[in-house]
């Protein structure tokens, strides 16, 4: 087994914080000479970690300032002692309320045309929390257990929280609950309001304005109130509603019974600082970040059938994840569009599906539609970023089946994903090439299809599909994630 030793970045740009990680990733080919190459991290070690540096923003607010973060990012790139040239893996998110910014997608432009070959996300609130709830340990740790695990992730804008059960995302929710929508000075003295906790703010009749002094106990009074409501909402005390001021996004209407909860975001590292007494011990960062965490704690108390875990990662939950790539070959099986090849970053969507379940039309439509509305909450609305369906758990099936699951999966994709122009499905069995021939009589040649098998992703991966090689296979590249596990 010959190692293979590569250098991942991790970049993390959030509301509060940026951050910045050198790996040196060493991954080796594990399959026999009879196989496919199949490749996976064996080691991963650390090498260079940045400070916590404070997000750049211009005066207004709403704009990153690209000029001062590339300066810092160059900065930190000459302090790891590497150059882009070397880079061969890695991830950049843009997290909580900077992923609104209005030039976050130049940040990303930037990022892709400088940064080596990423994988690249405006992350939106839901993707975020399914990314934070790995690098947790959540993820894991519902596999290891079998329980039902939320991960909060809770920073300077949003609390993202991800729900886990045997190693699956069973939704996301987010909150505008973060240790930023309030900040002050010193002195108490309120500097900013977020305009996104401002609803929630006058439902509660709190009436604060920029300059306005708070003492102590007001400020323990609204945090306190924030964790409570987000609390009540998930442990299903209050029911999810678009017209709660608190929530942000969900891509779920019931949330399950919770067994465990993990804290990671920048909220999660506080809680390991003694508890604030003082406003100057609540200021100390200029929001009221300290604060909020030790409520979080306090608030959580009232639910004793929850149990807190400690996370593995606390604010670099999200930055710690880079790229692990295998390549694998898929063909004989496939139907592709050429011209559409080679594809890169694309992000996968799992639709599981048992025999049985194929046979009854109507919870099969269920199944597909379920999935593509909890997806389209992945991304940002002005994202036209296509995506990778995974579809598994089907043994075997008959023509009319397939037939059936492509009239229904191409009808959805059409409805959600309306400004798509093409369709990438990956099979777990060989069943690519006739449902991506059957998927290309639906599209009527209106949207470009690509269906090929034999590739084993998960939830959170992302592919890059090459060119077709002596007209019958294509390369890929799988990309997942890869988290600290200690």
């Amino acid at each position: 087994m010959e190692d293979r030793p590569i250098i991942s970045v991790g970049i993390d740009i959030g509301t509060s914080t940026t951050k910045f990680i050198v790996s040196h990733l060493k991954y080796a080919k594990v399959s026999n000479r009879f196989s496919l190459p199949r490749y996976e991290i064996v080691e991963r070690k650390i090498v260079y970690e940045s400070p916590m540096y404070p997000t750049p923003l211009r005066e207004k607010r709403n704009e990153i300032n690209l000029e001062v973060l590339k300066t810092w990012l160059e900065e930190q790139y000459e302090e790891a002692g590497i150059n882009v040239s070397d880079i061969k893996s890695g991830a950049v998110i843009i997290t909580g309320e900077t992923a609104t910014k209005k030039n976050a997608q130049n940040i990303v432009h930037y990022l892709a045309e400088k940064a080596g070959d990423f994988v690249v996300a405006v992350a939106g609130a839901s993707l975020e929390g399914v990314l934070a709830g790995k690098g947790s340990g959540a993820f894991s740790r519902s596999r290891e257990v079998r329980e039902i695990i939320a991960n909060i992730d809770i920073g300077g804008g949003t609390a993202n929280v991800a729900i886990f059960h045997r190693g699956k995302v069973l939704g996301t929710i987010t909150y505008h609950v973060g240790g930023r929508l309030i900040e002050l000075n010193r002195d108490g003295e309120i500097t900013f309001i977020s305009p996104s906790i401002e609803p929630w703010l006058r439902s509660k009749n709190y009436l604060l304005s920029v300059k306005q002094k708070l003492d102590f106990r007001h400020i323990q009074q609204i945090a306190r109130e924030m964790c409570n409501d987000m609390l009540n909402s998930l442990t299903g005390q209050k029911p999810i509603s678009v017209d709660d001021p608190l929530i942000h996004s969900a891509s779920m209407q019931m949330i399950p019974d919770i067994d465990e909860v993990m804290i990671s975001g920048g909220i999660g590292l506080l809680l390991e600082k003694e508890a604030p007494k003082t406003i100057n011990d609540v200021t100390i960062y200029g929001d009221v970040g300290p604060l909020l965490a030790h409520e979080l704690i306090t608030q959580l108390k009232k639910f004793p059938f929850i149990k807190l875990n400690k996370a593995l990662q606390t604010s670099r939950a999200t930055v710690i994840g880079a790229g692990m790539q295998s390549t694998e070959i898929s063909g004989a099986t496939i139907c592709v569009t050429s011209s559409r090849l080679p594809l890169r970053n694309l992000p996968i969507m799992i639709l599981e599906l048992n025999n049985e379940q194929l046979r009854n039309r109507e919870y099969m439509y269920k199944q597909i539609t379920d999935s593509l509305t909890e997806w389209s909450n992945y991304f940002l609305e002005e994202q036209e970023t296509p995506f990778a369906v995974h579809i598994r758990g089907i043994a075997s099936c008959s023509y009319a089946e397939l037939k059936e699951l492509a009239q229904s999966l191409f009808f959805c994709y059409k409805q959600y994903f309306p400004h798509n122009s093409f369709l990438v499905v990956i099979c777990e069995n060989d069943i690519a090439k006739a449902l991506g021939q059957l998927l290309m009589l639906q599209s009527n040649n209106k949207v470009d299809i690509i269906s090929i098998d034999q590739i084993t992703v998960e939830q959170g991966d992302y592919i890059d599909i090459g060119e077709v090689i002596n007209q019958s296979v294509v390369p890929v590249i799988v990309k997942t994630l890869a988290f600290m596990k200690n």
